[in-house]
Formats: C-alpha cells, structure tokens, sequence
C-alpha cells in the first residue's frame, strides 16, 4: 500500500469537506489563497490534490468522479502530476536533505508563475508542512500572496503548528478534524482489517491519525517488530537505541507522538513530577531546536530504563 498523497486516487473521510470546497469553485466563491490546518496524516494534503484534480480535469477526458470522490488514473491532468510536469500544478514541500523549505524554491517558484501560462485553466500552488518554511522564504512568499496573478491559487497545508500571524491573516483557514470513529472507520478501509488485529492496545491509540498509523505499520514493516506484541515502553526503547528518528523526520514525528501517549498513560500523583520534567524538556526541544539525541537518552535511561 503506498499513502502517498499524490498518487492517492480515493479519498476517505473528507467528503464533506471536498464537496463543500468544490461548491465554493462551481459558483466561483473559492479563495485565491486557502489554509488547510489539521493533525498531520489526517489526508489534507491528499484532499488538496482531489480538488485540484477536480478543476484541472473539467471538459478532459476521464474527469474526476465526484460521485465516488475517485481521481481516475486514465486522466491527463492527474498523469502529469504524478510526472511532475503539469505548468498548472507546483509542488513546494521541504526536501528530505534539508531542515527547510529555502528562499530558493520560493524564488524559483515566483519566476515559474511569472512566465505565459500554457493554457487558460487556473493554476495550482499547493505547498506542505508549512511550518518548515524559514523566515527568508515565509518573506519571499507574503510578497506574491499580497498581489498573486490572476487565476492562481495557493492551498497551504498547517499541520496544527504555530505559524506567523501575517501569514495567516492572508489566507483562509479550513480546518479539517476527523472524529474519532471516523479514524476507526477510515484505518479499517485503508488496512482492510480492523486496528486492534494488527497493533497491541498498549500502543495503540485511535486519536493517531490514519497516516501516522500507516508510518507505524511501514516502520514496524521495515523493522521486523511485531505491534501485536511490543509493548509501548519496548517500542520507545527500540527506535531511541536504534537511532531511527534521525535523519528520518517520520520517524522522529513517531517517537514524540507516543513518548507523549506513555507520559500521559503514566500520569499519576507519584509520577506527576517526572511527567512534569520531561513534558518540558519536550517541549523546549522541539521550540528551540536543541540536542534532540541527549533528551531522547535521558528518557531511555531514566523514563524507559529507570
């Protein structure tokens, strides 16, 4: 099974969603710029290329179907995305090398828009994980959001982090959430099976959207653990040893998601000083940018270990 966004032809879970972005298009109320912020994994980037697909596809061959929210493969649009030669779709995302998404991609960005378009359909901006955008690029960027070109939309994908306020106030933010039977529901259509036969309940927690789940199964797939009976502490210990989560921003999202699962399993009178401790240097690690490697050893060894 493959969940990457791009080459997703189905959508599950946000129909809603979709219909009622694609009702904003047909009676051309649809933002020039939009903010899609939600849990990462949760298909809003996914929802993104269904609704670009919808509106590049109009009067082609094999268009969207929006009776079954199903992309076909047969379309020209879809085609050249997924070949990453479409002149009405740019992708911006952080390259898998970097830390950020760099000035020079949104250089290189602005230049590509500034040239004739090869045909009258609307052209398509969508950047991810905004959050890795640095200062230089989020700059670059607020200049081309103030006046972008006509026909142009930029869809920008907020994984519940904080973001600039001058960006934010440019761009209309939808907010996609999915309940908690809804993830149910979505993980049993994507894995076939219902979560509890493939992931011990001791590390399973449906609040976990279904594409972090999908990157706990690949992992544990890679790895040869068996989820059915690993236990939570076994699993933390096993990627902080293994050195998984680095260089590896999957992974690394992974770790923190269920470090934070096994404090708050932990909470208690006694452990609530501990809880306290660690939750903090959690969260400054991950504000300030420090030495992730010493934190996640403290942990092993006083948390996990201790």
């Amino acid at each position: 099974m493959n969940l990457c966004s791009k080459s997703q032809t189905k959508l599950y879970g946000l129909d809603e969603e979709l219909n009622e972005l694609i009702n904003l298009y047909d009676n051309s109320k649809l933002p020039n710029k939009i903010l899609l912020s939600g849990e990462k994994g949760i298909g809003k980037c996914t929802l993104a290329y269904h609704l670009i697909n919808y509106i590049l596809s109009n009067n082609e061959e094999d268009p969207y179907n929006i009776n079954d929210l199903q992309i076909n493969t047969d379309n020209h649009s879809f085609k050249l995305i997924q070949n990453n030669s479409n002149p009405n779709f740019n992708l911006i995302d952080v390259n898998s090398e970097k830390k950020s998404i760099e000035i020079n991609q949104i250089r290189s960005l602005i230049n590509n828009l500034n040239k004739s378009s090869f045909n009258s359909k609307p052209r398509f901006i969508l950047i991810d994980n905004i959050e890795f955008l640095n200062v230089n690029s989020i700059n670059a960027l607020l200049k081309f959001l103030e006046e972008p070109n006509e026909n142009t939309y930029f869809i920008l994908i907020n994984n519940n982090k904080k973001m600039l306020s001058t960006l934010l106030s440019r761009c209309l933010n939808f907010k996609i959430s999915l309940s908690n039977e809804k993830v149910i529901f979505v993980n049993k259509l994507l894995f076939g099976d219902d979560i509890k036969n493939l992931i011990n309940s001791d590390i399973l927690d449906y609040y976990h959207t279904p594409g972090k789940i999908y990157d706990v199964l690949e992992f544990s797939k890679e790895k040869e653990i068996d989820l059915r009976t690993i236990s939570l502490k076994e699993f933390l210990s096993l990627i902080i040893k293994g050195s998984y989560y680095k260089n590896d921003n999957k992974i690394k999202i992974i770790l923190y998601d269920y470090l934070e699962l096994f404090l708050l399993k932990k909470v208690s009178i006694n452990y609530f000083e501990i809880f306290s401790y660690f939750l903090k240097k959690i969260n400054n690690v991950k504000k300030f940018n420090l030495n992730e490697e010493t934190l996640f050893l403290e942990i092993d060894t006083k948390l996990l270990n201790g």
